[in-house]
């Protein structure tokens, strides 16, 4: 049964913050339609212009927007605050990157006339977006998509949907037109009839796996649809020689437990060498036990908040038990430190003894410890998955990254960095199910126009040789 009114609540509190109406997807994008060829024909600098305006506005309303974004996804103060810097900032990252993965070309060449590489836009681009970056994420396609010429239907998740309102609200107060970029209101069913609908040309998607590969299955028969699919990952940090363990221990913590492991790109798995195995695990679980566990406008400010809803916290204490039962060994329990709240603390379990460990993305505070003897072991197991977004060497030679960097498959991958905290200013994405090779962030340029190539000469000029017969 479709959903008639989408509620919104703060998962710290339980109350709730946002109601509307389900909109109608298929006003929608007729809207969209009819205003699209106007806004390709508007000049590239006009369009620039817009979007920078857009960031004024978001400045405008800077701490309302992370209030906002605390309160709903339930996410400390100070990590909204830095997501709604990197809304504010991905606007000179899109403009750069359209002219460096998107710019125009010209060869001249007296007899052949002049070859020329040009970009159109696509039409009207689906953006889909998550719960856990509300602003930041769909920003990243909006953006884009919008200085390439496209213009953009807009369905945020239904556990979001208040930050998406207040960010397209930035928008149409810089000018854009609310028929250039709009937001529809709706659960997944309207997510599935915006992704086949026949007037949309791209799906900008941003979510789990389960999810992409359905929207992948959908529109396989449809070539003509561009897709964008940034998925999740099962990400590897693996754990090598290293004197300054209290360091080691801390980019373990960032990876798993930043966003209460609620981002695509935190560390899953800790892979760790044997020898160094007592010391490293004990360092982890000894700052795991540290971190304050809170609301987002609490004081002293917590390192994490909630997981987004009860169902969510739900299914990763079930996923620990289900670890423990088939042969993991406990080292931090995940409990519920607040009844009938969406708090859990950080879960440690080390399931180096589990015979089959389930290959799946375990979205929250949950780190499986693997406890390996040699490097080789170490890429192997890293590579034991069938994702490939983000991996993290800590420790190690020059020499021994070089071999990790070469075999280790992932979109995105370290050395002595957290797994996490990719910058807007590179690409981002992954392979296997992680994505489809289509990487956001700067490269999102790529997906938002097509390449078209022409030869040009101001008069028709030809000539016929061998062939003909004389005239």
């Amino acid at each position: 049964m479709s959903l008639q009114e989408i509620v919104s609540t703060e998962p710290a509190t339980g109350e709730e913050i946002w109601r509307s109406r389900v909109g109608n997807v298929e006003e929608c994008v007729d809207r969209a339609r009819r205003a699209w060829p106007a806004w390709a024909a508007q000049p590239l600098a006009k369009r620039i212009e817009l979007v920078r305006r857009f960031a004024n506005e978001v400045r405008k309303v800077q701490e309302e927007l992370a209030e906002l974004i605390a309160r709903e996804t339930g996410k400390p103060l100070w990590e909204a605050r830095t997501e709604v810097e990197a809304v504010i900032g991905k606007v000179e990252i899109s403009v750069r990157a359209y002219a460096d993965r998107t710019g125009q070309r010209k060869l001249d060449s007296a007899l052949q006339g002049t070859a020329a590489l040009r970009h159109k836009p696509h039409g009207v681009m689906a953006v889909l977006g998550p719960y856990n970056f509300p602003a930041h994420l769909p920003n990243g396609h909006i953006v884009p998509a919008l200085i390439a010429g496209n213009t953009i239907v807009f369905k945020p998740s239904e556990k979001t949907p208040a930050v998406g309102e207040l960010l397209i609200k930035c928008f149409h107060k810089a000018g854009i037109s609310a028929a250039v970029v709009q937001m529809i209101v709706g659960g997944p069913n309207e997510g599935k009839e915006l992704v086949a609908h026949p007037g949309v040309d791209g799906v900008l998607f941003t979510g789990s796996a389960t999810a992409g590969i359905a929207i992948n299955k959908k529109l396989a028969t449809n070539p003509g649809k561009i897709l964008a699919l940034e998925m999740g990952g099962n990400n590897p940090i693996v754990m090598w020689d290293t004197p300054k363990v209290s360091d080691a221990a801390a980019l373990v913590i960032q990876s798993a437990f930043t966003s209460a492991g609620q981002r695509c790109t935190a560390a899953r798995r800790m892979i760790v060498k044997a020898s160094i195995y007592d010391e490293v695990v004990g360092a982890v679980k000894t700052l795991a036990s540290r971190i304050i566990i809170g609301a987002p406008f609490d004081d002293p400010a917590p390192f994490m908040g909630p997981v987004i809803d009860n169902e969510a916290a739900d299914q990763l204490t079930e996923s620990f038990l289900y670890l423990m039962s088939h042969g993991g060994k406990a080292i931090s329990h995940m409990r519920r430190p607040r009844e009938g709240l969406p708090f859990v603390t950080p879960g440690i379990i080390d399931t180096t003894a589990m015979a089959d460990r389930p290959d799946v993305e375990l979205f929250g505070p949950l780190l499986q410890i693997i406890k390996v003897d040699e490097f080789d072991e170490a890429i192997a197991e890293a590579n034991n998955t069938r994702f490939g977004l983000s991996a993290s060497l800590i420790g190690g030679s020059p020499a021994e990254y070089s071999r990790f960097w070469a075999n280790i498959r992932a979109g995105i991958v370290n050395w002595n960095r957290p797994t996490n905290g990719a910058s807007s200013a590179a690409p981002f994405g992954g392979v296997g199910l992680s994505g489809n090779h289509r990487p956001a962030a700067f490269y999102a340029a790529d997906y938002c126009a097509y390449p078209v190539t022409s030869t040009e000469m101001e008069q028709p000029r030809a000539s016929v040789g061998v062939g003909f017969k004389e005239s």
